[in-house]
């Protein structure tokens, strides 16, 4: 059988892979020019590292990367005074495609884990190709820092190629590309200097832009990019003002963030990068934030949500993972077992920061928390493990002002309730009641608050929330023997209507005479259907409470027997102004209590 079975290799031909490259290679065609540039890095670096090795004697030499723009030639060319290529190399990588030079030269000259370390940026020999992506012909003048002829090759887009001895001075490679009639737009010089801007700001070699049309008094002499960003320095060794002075220069934002991580992780990871909390304007403003993933300081996509957990996307910053499993656009990742690892270093991360503020700088950090708390708190529902990390940094913010730490609410009870308040103008009363019952009452002004109360009571156990409405807790509570009057509370029951429970509380705060509490459980779910849009009829529980030791009540007792009218009068009153506090009127609803007030003071 197995005589017949014929084995070999596919083969493509030139003419065929050739308009899939110039079409398809890159999903943006501006990338062709990260490429050809990280080429012409990876030469310089190949070549510092031969001199290191001993391999190559080291000389004085200034290494360069020169970017030249020549409208009325109509070429792009990349020049480097790297490593270069003989004759037999530039037929082994060029004529060759998806032979990689980069990847045979950590497997010959380092250990393969190596390679990312020393900013070798090439991995799978398509790079060069993307040139013809806005080019008709590419020419390549190189030579070999061995000294070997120089070399003189030139392609036309269909992949015929000619090849013949070159002139040259020194070591090095130039990528002339003669742009194509419809892509004449990568001849603008502005063009040109904003893919550099955004591809190739930080490569580790210096990169110069320079006009053809331009005098030489007039080009430019600094370097376009910063070759030692500022990620690549110890933590210790960056100031407060370069970290903000970076973050306006990623990100664009001239606003200071709320703070920043500095990440430098070590084996087995490999990665580093700084995040920064941006300092959110208004409601209206995006939250989504920017994280850039660089390759070996080569600029690859905008905020890969493989790394950065969705809850943590408001993040904004750098990241440069030399060892992160791309595709061969470079634009994408595979998810792996890495990727992972790497997500959740950076969630420990942020929570470490949180914590350190939190215990190192308090002040501060409570200044920031009304920024950070809805993310905080979203992070902390989608993610127990980062609530397990941050729960001794969660703080309560209080109606006076101040704030605690959860744990510091709740101190060593078993049991605890946690009252809050939604409104403080609104729910006034019911948090005056409290203060001067000496409970704290938390502030819960954003909408996650009260879904992330819910989570909390499912994490703790232990704890409960009620807002300063749902209730009568005992601290609210007097002692005393007061009069009750059946005939008042049916009343009162007249004016509520069906929906509302009428009962006597005695309360320590006399000057209320009745409050209206709404079940906890009940107002969360007609939170939750409004939010889903469920809709449906209401449901809210509500209870008009009628104070038993308010000198007003008690002589309502004695007015629901003697002037039935009266009590009446001033009953729908009360019951308006307990409504005041748990909505706000309608101008319907508020002309009519304007009117019923007016009427009332007619009858004194």
């Amino acid at each position: 059988m197995e005589e017949n079975i014929k084995k070999g290799g596919i083969s493509v031909e030139t003419e065929h892979i050739f308009p899939i490259i110039k079409k398809w290679l890159y999903s943006e065609k501006d990338i062709f020019l990260r490429e050809i540039v990280s080429n012409a890095t990876d030469a310089v670096t190949k070549l510092r590292r031969l001199s290191s090795l001993g391999i190559r004697e080291a000389q004085d030499e200034s290494y360069r990367i020169t970017v030249t723009v020549n409208e009325e030639e109509g070429t792009l060319t990349v020049e480097d005074n790297g490593i270069g290529m003989s004759e037999e190399e530039l037929t082994k990588y060029i004529c060759s495609i998806a032979l990689s030079g980069a990847v045979e030269f950590i497997q010959k000259y380092e250990n393969e884990n190596d390679g990312a370390k020393n900013g070798i940026i090439g991995h799978f020999g398509l790079g060069f190709y993307s040139s013809f992506m806005v080019s008709d012909k590419v020419e390549i003048i190189t030579k070999s820092y061995t000294d070997a002829p120089a070399v003189h090759w030139t392609c036309l887009e269909s992949g015929e190629y000619e090849m013949e001895a070159g002139e040259r001075d020194g070591h090095g490679t130039s990528v002339i590309m003669h742009i194509a009639e419809d892509e004449k737009e990568f001849l603008s010089i502005s063009k040109i200097r904003a893919m550099l801007e955004k591809y190739c700001a930080f490569m580790p070699e210096d990169i110069y832009l320079v006009n053809a049309s331009e005098s030489d008094a007039d080009k430019e002499s600094n370097p376009i990019n910063d070759k030692t960003p500022l990620w690549q320095k110890p933590a210790s060794e960056c100031t407060d003002e370069e970290y903000k002075e970076f973050y306006r220069k990623v990100t664009g934002d001239f606003r200071e963030p709320l703070f920043y991580i500095h990440i430098n992780a070590d084996y087995p990871l490999n990665f580093k990068g700084i995040l920064y909390f941006p300092r959110m304007g208004n409601e209206y403003e995006s939250i989504e934030g920017q994280v850039k993933l660089y390759y070996n300081q080569v600029y690859v996509a905008d905020n890969i949500k493989e790394v950065i957990p969705e809850y943590l996307l408001m993040l904004k910053g750098v990241l440069d993972c030399p060892e992160l499993p791309l595709n061969v656009s470079r634009s994408y990742l595979q998810t792996n077992t890495y990727v992972s690892k790497v997500s959740a270093h950076i969630v420990k991360k942020v929570a470490d920061k949180l914590c350190a503020l939190c215990n190192n700088d308090r002040e501060e950090y409570a200044k920031i928390w009304g920024d950070i708390s809805p993310f905080i708190k979203y992070a902390c529902m989608r993610d127990k493990k980062f609530y397990d990390r941050v729960k001794k940094s969660l703080l309560l913010t209080l109606t006076d002002g101040s704030s605690k730490t959860l744990e510091e609410y709740v101190g060593e009870e078993q049991e605890k309730t946690v009252y809050y308040a939604t409104d403080k103008a609104l729910q006034a009363q019911y948090i005056s009641m409290y203060t001067m019952a000496g409970v704290e009452v938390a502030m819960f002004e954003h909408p996650i608050d009260t879904q992330f109360a819910s989570v909390l009571e499912q994490y703790m156990g232990n704890v409960k929330f009620l807002r300063v409405d749902a209730d009568v807790s005992d601290a609210l509570r007097c002692e005393g023997e007061f009069v009750e009057s059946e005939e008042l509370k049916e009343i009162f029951a007249d004016v509520a209507g069906e929906k509302v429970t009428v009962k006597y509380d005695a309360l320590k705060d006399t000057g209320v005479p009745v409050i209206l509490n709404v079940s906890e459980e009940s107002r969360r779910m007609e939170e939750m259907m409004k939010m889903y849009n469920m809709g449906g009829a209401d449901m809210t529980e509500s209870t008009l409470v009628l104070n038993s030791s308010s000198a007003l009540v008690q002589k309502l007792c004695d007015m629901a027997t003697s002037d039935v009218q009266k009590a009446k009068d001033i009953a729908a009153y009360l019951y308006k102004l307990a409504l005041l506090s748990q909505k706000k009127f309608s101008s319907e609803e508020m002309q009519d209590f304007m009117k019923d007030s007016v009427d009332l003071l007619m009858k004194l």
